[in-house]
């Protein structure tokens, strides 16, 4: 299967792959997550070319994850911001964020502290059961295939 075939499956993780999963974007949205919103920062931070940056942020505005904003009139110049769509992706980000810090650290203090505003309690994102709110990890949850879905794979055997 070529890799923009990818896109094509019944699969909401190849979906969201096709739509931020290379390199660049993912070092796109820490960037903004950490409050960059300049293209030069971006630039910066990322170490990404001007021409691949451009692309990138492109490729989010297609796809509805980041809008660009004027902030200056003479000469024109932009911001970039999360969308609703993209700041629904911040539990992705702080999933990369902890898994990293715990196995693919270099130093011995993670790079970035997550603080709550609203008490400024230092906190790791965990999920937890909506109904009964127990954390959940992968060994607890039971994951079932639509028949669309089931009907795809069949097909790819």
């Amino acid at each position: 299967m070529a890799i923009t075939d990818i896109c094509k499956q019944h699969c909401s993780v190849a979906q969201a792959v096709h739509a931020v999963g290379d390199t660049w974007s993912l070092m796109v949205l820490r960037e903004l997550f950490l409050g960059s919103r300049r293209f030069d920062d971006l630039q910066r931070f990322t170490g990404a070319s001007p021409h691949l940056l451009s692309k990138r942020l492109r490729a989010l505005g297609a796809e509805g994850i980041v809008e660009r904003r004027p902030y200056q009139q003479h000469p024109v110049r932009h911001e970039y911001r999360l969308t609703d769509k993209g700041l629904d992706l911040w539990p992705v980000i702080a999933a990369l964020r902890s898994w990293g810090d715990r196995w693919a650290a270099q130093a011995a203090e993670p790079p970035v502290t997550v603080r709550h505003r609203g008490c400024g309690a230092q906190v790791e994102p965990v999920p937890v059961c909506p109904d009964c709110g127990e954390p959940i990890g992968a060994r607890d949850l039971a994951l079932e295939l639509s028949p669309q879905a089931r009907a795809q794979r069949q097909a790819m055997r």
